[in-house]
């Protein structure tokens, strides 16, 4: 009793009005605001009204959601406001020279503060009521602020009731703190976006990226919400993440994430600050299930890539065709920041079974012109946040590719064909002009429209492993080839009437370009050794003249008699008949009775044939005048 009744003493001793609580801020000296959230609103109206007083003080923080009147012109003489992260609130004062930005980590803004880099003088924090110990929770936001205030000469708390009790390395004594400020007020809230049409395709996309049993970091916006709520059907998923939002809750309260098979942390949300909804600052509220911790930890890539498959989802604002990744400026304009992407795209990378993603709508509009954000280099100034070597996944709502290990004709193809259809044409133009591909290289307009996805179909095999049908992408022409080289010397001349000894990028090239109406290739791939391998592809080409479409297949010899070529030609038939062909022709050698007998058991309606030299030349209708008769 004796110790509790010695720090309350000391507690009250140290409350003051707002106005007092600034009023030993002197000129000239640094004073760092509290983040997000958190930002204590009264402290920071009070030291603005002071503004008269003071000169050449510098204001520091992260992103803050509240006011920041000292970044209006008026105090530009008086505050020199410097940011780690451009919010909304002085995006403008940052464009105009008024205010600073630092590029750098987010895991490594406490380092300069311990190392004297960036001391401060002042620090002005909102924190809980201290519990029966003595010790106030940092609340909502923990990242930079538990260094800022373990390193500055005063620190002044903003004591609020309505700030939830976080748990974890979350804490600050009463005797820490200088000066108290008690004020009864909601905290900020950031509701989450409206999950549009574009969004909700890149979430898809990324969802299927991720395995049950993973754990997520997510980053702030349109794109991580649409992530979330394609989530709802995963398993035991974990979070290690930043940034805190609604949509994790949502989860949470689904069963989705569990924290199960976390590898470190288990069971627990990991976090170092929440932007949300009172609904979600209630949920964390002295729960234990989440833990908050400063960003020196929360985002160190050695402690992120601990976590067994850690799935890092990130923004951009543009990207180039080399790989290299834009997302704190648009051209010479400072717009946001550095943050802690590159911190969980490395920690990711370093994950066993990690998936570090690159997450941006195709076009931004400029002045009310739609623009590509996939372009062949950076905007004039633009910098690169995650460079080439570093980046790995990159999904719009056009697919996702893994540009990671990739030569730069690999990852200038696959970005083309996940851009917006309208400026592919152009990309690649620009890509040949820089000898990134191939000088006769094709466009394909169609990949990533909603119709061609929708092809996809998985089956399992007479070995149990599950295949994967999808409509064929210029990108596969690699894939095409090892299927290829790996087919045995019969395989091929069964397909394609001869002993073909080589198929160069010129014949790979057309079996990997379709548009996905009059020709259509499908290509089952499984993973392999750690990456995708095509073991089957199909395609019909239709005949205008005709109504009937030819078909052929080549299936790699280990999965021969696995199931593949007769559920290829079952969905070539079920597709084109939904897009009004009239049949399927095929030209067979006699000798390949194995594929004489996919037609017999696929062919919907009696098989019609005339022998050529060496070969039969089958067709049979699609119409359903000509179906077999059922036996009786």
């Amino acid at each position: 009793m004796g110790k509790l009744r010695e720090w309350s003493k000391k507690y009250d001793e140290k409350i003051v009005t707002a106005k007092q609580a600034v009023a030993d801020v002197k000129r000239g000296q640094r004073v760092f605001i509290g983040s997000g959230a958190a930002e204590p609103q009264l402290l920071v109206e009070a030291l603005s009204e002071r503004g008269n007083d003071l000169a050449d003080n510098q204001v520091i923080h992260i992103r803050t959601l509240g006011v920041a009147a000292y970044t209006e012109s008026k105090f530009s003489d008086k505050f020199r406001y410097n940011t780690f992260f451009i919010g909304d609130n002085v995006r403008d004062a940052v464009s105009q020279g008024r205010a600073d930005y630092t590029p750098i980590f987010l895991s490594e803004v406490p380092r300069l503060m311990y190392h004297g880099k960036a001391t401060m003088d002042v620090a002005l924090i909102q924190v809980t009521p201290p519990d029966e110990h003595g010790f106030c929770s940092y609340g909502v936001s923990v990242d930079i602020v538990k260094a800022a205030t373990e390193t500055a000469k005063v620190v002044v708390a903003q004591v609020n009731p309505q700030m939830p009790r976080t748990l974890g390395n979350a804490f600050i004594h009463v005797d820490q703190i200088n000066r108290i400020v008690e004020h009864d007020a909601p905290i900020l809230e950031m509701p989450p976006t409206p999950v549009n049409e574009i969004a909700q395709r890149i979430g898809h996309h990324i969802a299927d990226l991720v395995e049950d049993g993973s754990t997520i970091q997510m980053g702030i916006g349109t794109i991580p919400d649409s992530v979330l709520t394609e989530l709802s059907n995963h398993k035991d998923l974990g979070v290690h993440t930043e940034m805190l939002s609604d949509g994790i809750m949502d989860l949470i309260e689904k069963g989705v994430v569990t924290g199960t098979r976390k590898t470190i942390h288990k069971c627990k949300v990991v976090a170092s600050f929440a932007l949300g909804t009172k609904r979600l600052y209630d949920f964390i509220d002295d729960n234990p299930m989440f833990e908050f911790y400063p960003n020196e930890y929360s985002n160190d890539p050695f402690i992120i890539g601990q976590n067994v498959k850690m799935v890092a989802i990130n923004s951009a604002l543009e990207i180039d065709l080399t790989g290299q990744v834009c997302a704190d400026s648009v051209g010479s304009h400072f717009y946001s920041g550095i943050g802690g992407q590159v911190d969980f795209i490395r920690g990711a990378s370093r994950s066993a079974g990690g998936q570090p993603i690159i997450a941006l709508p195709s076009t931004a509009s400029v002045e009310g012109k739609m623009v590509s954000r996939i372009v062949p280099m950076l905007n004039q100034g633009a910098g690169v946040v995650t460079s080439r070597g570093d980046v790995h996944h990159v999904v719009t709502e056009y697919g996702a590719v893994d540009l990671h290990g990739k030569t730069i004709r690999e990852r200038a193809l696959a970005l083309i064909h996940i851009a917006h259809p309208v400026f592919r044409e152009e990309l690649m133009k620009a890509a040949k002009a820089h000898h990134y591909v191939y000088s006769d290289q094709l466009v394909n307009p169609g990949i990533g429209l909603p119709e061609v996805e929708q092809l996809e179909t998985v089956m399992t095999s007479k070995g149990g492993v599950e295949v994967h049908f999808r409509p064929v992408e210029p990108t596969d022409e690699g894939m095409i080839q090892e299927l290829f080289y790996r087919s045995s010397i019969e395989t091929i001349y069964l397909r394609f009437f001869t002993y073909l000894k080589a198929l160069p990028h010129s014949k790979a090239q057309q079996m990997a370009h379709v548009d996905y109406d009059k020709n259509l290739a499908l290509v089952g791939s499984i993973q392999e050794a750690g990456h995708e391998a095509i073991i089957a592809v199909g395609f019909y080409s239709l005949d205008p003249a005709t109504g009937y479409a030819d078909s052929a297949f080549m299936v790699r010899d280990d999965w021969q008699n696995q199931g593949a070529g007769k559920y290829l030609m079952n969905r070539l038939i079920e597709i084109a008949r939904e897009r009004g062909i009239k049949g399927f022709t095929a030209d067979i050698l006699i000798r390949n009775s194995r594929m004489m007998h996919v037609f017999r058991e696929c062919a919907p309606s009696p098989i019609k044939s005339s022998m050529e030299e060496g070969y039969y030349h089958l067709s049979f209708s699609l119409e359903k005048s000509d179906q077999k008769k059922d036996p009786a």
